[in-house]
């Protein structure tokens, strides 16, 4: 994803290999009548974490190596409410020895995204917290991902 805002406006679902749906809660909006943006965090962790445990064929919390989110960005566009269904856009920007970039978007009802995030995965050892190549099993699912 460029760093240019008007790339990021013109993305649109056909862009994201993985689309993944995804309900909002009557308390994820705030006082100020849309989903807060901490909101708009979960609904990413949300989309890549269950795609991850899905497309993997594994618990991913059981693997010996766990992805920690070492780096975030959204960039808000609209404005998304209760009770609209989001659509999550999930497209690989890159997959390094232990690391892996996640290029993601949010769409509500319109197909222009409402936000355009990036989540940053680096892999490392349960225990020792030292990184670690980026587990099979995870690197497997991110074949689906391939840029188009």
């Amino acid at each position: 994803m460029s760093d240019d805002t008007g790339d990021a406006k013109r993305l649109r679902r056909h862009d994201f290999p993985v689309l993944r749906t995804l309900p909002t809660r009557w308390s994820d909006d705030d006082v100020y009548g849309h989903v807060n943006n901490v909101v708009h965090y979960l609904l990413f962790d949300t989309a890549v974490n269950g795609w991850l445990i899905e497309a993997a064929g594994v618990d991913i919390r059981t693997l010996p190596a766990i992805g920690l989110v070492v780096e975030t960005s959204c960039r808000y566009f609209a404005e998304l409410r209760f009770p609209e269904e989001v659509t999550a856009g999930i497209a690989l920007e890159r997959t390094g020895t232990s690391s892996v970039v996640y290029r993601l978007a949010l769409f509500g009802a319109a197909d222009p995204p409402a936000a355009v995030g990036r989540f940053v995965h680096v892999y490392v050892d349960r225990d020792t917290r030292r990184p670690v190549p980026v587990p099979a099993e995870v690197r497997g699912a991110l074949d689906g991902l391939a840029p188009r």
